[in-house]
């Protein structure tokens, strides 16, 4: 045994090697991708998707709304990153030398982000915090940046809408936001605030989360910005500000806006995948409650 953990031990720096030629011939990828999209012209934003850090398809997104937007600054702010291993905006930072600065509450997560072979090579701060909308606004002062950053992203699993709400005086050029098709597209809810929300802690289903595509329209409309469009899984949106809007940039036609999320992620109390879909997921939480930002009402799921 001793033997074999002493050979697993000698292989590690070889494998690490290994992963970092992976990634580094996804970020090439990546790249050619980024410059053919940049030339094209879709009518719907999730048609540049491609994948090369992010979850879905979100970097050839970001990468095309980079590529044309107005942009004060090439800096972004994202938090809700784990390990930044898979993120939004890494491909941006280590394609395009972006400034960063990255939250994460886990400490471990942090941990192997600062001992990852790119994280010296790269603009890049990382702060660990559990995030509250009372102490939101001092961590990002902390990032040093001027309030008009060029990309703002959130996602969180909880409390997303009240901490964006609370970033009135930020004004990124793009702010992208997780957000929960289960609820619909057609009321402005969110969850209760809670500054100790966890997702998995509300429900076991892993289904209670954050808010709706309609209650990030509504905080976000007033405040100069217009819903480009989503992801094709329907679970991440893409508002970028009128300042910083060309023509190449795509605009939502509500219409189009298909019901979400298209993937399965529902769980049992045993934490077993259990793969709801559609309405089962809705009925699932429909006893959970909800509030209602455009009147400050509280309602439920299954009322939606």
């Amino acid at each position: 045994m001793l033997n074999k953990l002493a050979k697993l031990r000698r292989q590690l720096p070889m494998l690490s090697k290994a992963h970092q030629t992976l990634e580094e011939l996804k970020m090439l990828q990546g790249t050619s991708l980024a410059a053919a999209n940049a030339d094209r012209r879709y009518s719907l934003l999730e048609d540049y998707e491609f994948k090369v850090f992010s979850q879905w398809g979100e970097d050839g997104i970001i990468q095309y709304l980079a590529s044309q937007a107005k942009l004060p600054s090439r800096s972004f702010i994202e938090f809700g990153i784990e390990d930044f291993s898979e993120s939004n905006c890494r491909f941006l930072l280590m394609k395009d030398y972006w400034d960063g600065f990255v939250i994460d509450g886990s400490p471990d997560n942090i941990e192997r982000l600062r001992q990852s072979y790119y994280f010296w090579r790269y603009p890049l701060q990382a702060e660990c915090a559990f995030i509250t909308t009372d102490n939101v606004c001092e961590l990002l002062d902390r990032s040093g940046f001027d309030a008009t950053v060029g990309i703002l992203s959130i996602d969180v699993d909880g409390n997303d809408w009240h901490l964006l709400e609370r970033l009135e005086h930020w004004q990124a050029a793009i702010i992208i936001v997780e957000y929960n098709g289960i609820f619909g597209n057609d009321r402005a809810v969110t969850v209760p605030y809670d500054p100790a929300f966890v997702r998995n802690g509300k429900h076991h289903s892993n289904l209670y989360y954050g808010a709706s595509i309609a209650a990030f329209q509504y905080l976000l409309e007033p405040r100069g910005y217009i819903l480009s469009g989503t992801n094709k899984t329907r679970s991440n949106a893409f508002f970028v500000h009128e300042s910083s809007m060309t023509d190449a940039i795509p605009r939502l036609d509500q219409a189009k806006l298909g019901a979400g999320p298209l993937f399965r992620e529902s769980r049992d109390a045993s934490g077993t995948m259990t793969f709801l879909s559609k309405a089962a997921r809705r009925q699932e939480i429909g006893h959970l409650p909800l509030v209602d930002v455009t009147t400050g009402t509280t309602t439920t799921v299954s009322a939606l």
